[in-house]
């Protein structure tokens, strides 16, 4: 897609929606020559969720393995083996997020990764402005905005009913990254104790990601559901009509 055309659209979609803040690519870039077609800040001591914050504001980033912190979206991504003590439970009891080692230690067994070494670094960066395509679109927002993404996705693909994973842990890094990512779909997040302690996602808040193959066909129908159907359901009508049934009683 034209890059011009890319940032049209993403504003499309913005607007339509009314979302709070950008939608954010990410790149994957596995070749060290490989030179970003424009100015991008590398992060330092920063995690995954707090750079698509960055993004999502309007910020052009990268993040590679001396650069990230957050020892569970390290290892996620491949850049440093995960920690024993996220390993073996002990980390997530201790975080007060489990209660069984156990259970921490099957959190992490199913945990989505890269290959070791394989990614070199992440380009963040909000589609508005983008320069080049991305390999993913993450967008944080409010749940209902996010609900109309879903459906215009699942119109995308014919009708069938949009499947999802989490953990309720690494929720931007896999949930929202790296399962989009590698299986080609789209995946819905409820958050999770990182990221909502890390970054200013808020309360209400939460986060999908696609494929960018699927994105101008998802934006195609948000402009389709916004001519009817979003204003239609966000007017509260039939709501209305039984406050003033209950009124008239």
């Amino acid at each position: 897609m034209d890059v011009v055309h890319l940032r049209d659209k993403a504003k499309g979609i913005k607007h339509s929606l009314g979302l709070e803040s950008c939608s954010v690519g990410v790149k994957f870039i596995y070749d060290e020559t490989y030179e970003i077609p424009g100015a991008a800040t590398r992060l330092l001591g920063y995690r995954y969720c707090q750079a698509v914050m960055k993004a999502r504001h309007g910020e052009h980033v990268t993040l590679d393995k001396d650069g990230i912190t957050c020892a569970a979206g390290t290892a996620a991504f491949g850049f440093k083996p995960l920690p024993e003590a996220l390993k073996n439970g002990k980390g997530l009891v201790g975080f007060g997020i489990t209660k069984e080692e156990s259970t921490g230690v099957a959190m992490f067994k199913s945990m989505t990764t890269l290959k070791p070494g394989e990614l070199k670094k992440l380009y963040l960066f909000p589609l508005e402005t983008a320069v080049i395509e991305p390999d993913i679109v993450v967008i944080e927002d409010d749940v209902e905005k996010l609900m109309w993404i879903s459906l215009a996705y699942l119109n995308v693909k014919g009708g069938q009913r949009v499947e999802s994973s989490t953990a309720v842990l690494q929720a931007i890094c896999v949930d929202a990254t790296l399962i989009p990512y590698k299986k080609q779909s789209m995946n819905l997040s409820y958050g999770c104790y990182g990221c909502r302690d890390a970054n200013d996602i808020k309360t209400g808040e939460t986060a999908i990601g696609l494929p960018f193959k699927d994105y101008e066909k998802v934006s195609e129908y948000i402009e389709y559901l916004s001519i009817k159907a979003v204003g239609n359901s966000r007017n509260k009508g039939a709501y209305a009509q039984l406050m003033n049934k209950k009124q008239n009683l």
